[in-house]
């Protein structure tokens, strides 16, 4: 079962400005979805129409197979925007039990789902403590609380790590993690790629809004063509063979990298390290990272 999919989805404002073009994408259930791209790529207009906040200009959008301007599909969703605010002079367990109130859960389920929700983001003992009290990291915690308060099938949290410690991004992904072993479907926007990276199991890159390319994280982040070689000493006549066969070269603390273009190459480099007798400890290929292969796929989106 598809938890969201759009077709060819498409938004203009005041008649000129074109947020989005022709997006079509899907996302699986219980699926984590990373959505990525610059300032101005479209990503909060693409969230803002899937939640029916904005109407789009053309094209069509369905949650868990239901078009989204259904009454039903509002309460299978859960939302938590960036720099979430709320009143100060409430306390925790409070605004869990005034959103609630707001999404339409009954009082005694409200109850129920505070105190495990609470206990699930760790801040059941900061239940009475008013808001004003609260750091980053704890607001963020709430949030995701306050956004799972119905119980939605399909989360969407926008920037949740944002402004967040090292420490309190820890303890949110492993929330994410939790919820995702529960069967819910995540749909994630984050400007910190190395966060989407160990979370997300697909992504989707928007720019200018135009959606570039979609798939898996392992399939954006493929091992590129450098190799780091952990050798023993390396004879001057050796480097001078290595780098013609090589495109680009550098050699550090025994650690010799290489860069090639096929495996042919490296199979030569290889070839001359044993006849010179050097000992070759490992042979590591190094993988793109996700940020590399975000930056690489914006600039080929531009030039084309």
């Amino acid at each position: 079962m598809q938890a969201l999919k759009t077709n060819q989805l498409s938004k203009v404002y005041s008649g000129k400005i074109q947020a989005l073009t022709n997006v079509t994408l899907s996302v699986d259930t219980g699926h984590v979805f990373g959505l990525l791209g610059p300032n101005g790529a479209g990503k909060t207009t693409l969230i803002k129409i899937l939640l029916g906040i904005v109407r789009p200009t053309s094209g069509t959008a369905c949650i868990l197979e239901q078009p989204i301007n259904k009454p039903e599909v509002k309460g299978k969703v859960g939302y938590l925007p960036e720099n979430h605010r709320y009143p100060e002079f409430l306390k925790g367990g409070e605004i869990l039990d005034y959103f609630g109130a707001l999404a339409g859960v009954p009082k005694r389920l409200r109850e129920t789902n505070k105190d495990r929700l609470l206990t699930l983001v760790n801040m059941k003992k900061w239940e009475n403590t008013k808001i004003k009290k609260y750091s980053k990291g704890m607001l963020q915690r709430l949030g995701l609380a306050q956004a799972m308060i119905n119980d939605p099938e399909i989360l969407f949290l926008d920037e949740p790590t944002d402004g967040v410690d090292p420490i309190g991004r820890k303890v949110i992904r492993d929330i994410l993690h939790r919820l995702q072993e529960e069967g819910k479907t995540i749909f994630l926007n984050s400007h910190l790629l190395s966060e989407v990276e160990m979370i997300c199991d697909q992504v989707a890159i928007l720019n200018l809004g135009n959606l570039l390319r979609t798939g898996t994280v392992k399939e954006l982040t493929q091992p590129s063509k450098t190799y780091q070689l952990d050798v023993s000493i390396v004879s001057p006549a050796s480097i001078d063979k290595i780098k013609k066969l090589t495109l680009q070269m550098s050699r550090e603390n025994g650690t010799l990298s290489v860069t090639c273009s096929g495996q042919t190459e490296l199979n030569g480099i290889i070839d001359i390290l044993r006849n010179q007798q050097v000992d070759i400890k490992s042979i590591i290929p190094q993988k793109q990272s996700l940020e590399e292969s975000f930056i690489e796929i914006l600039k080929k989106g531009v030039r084309d």
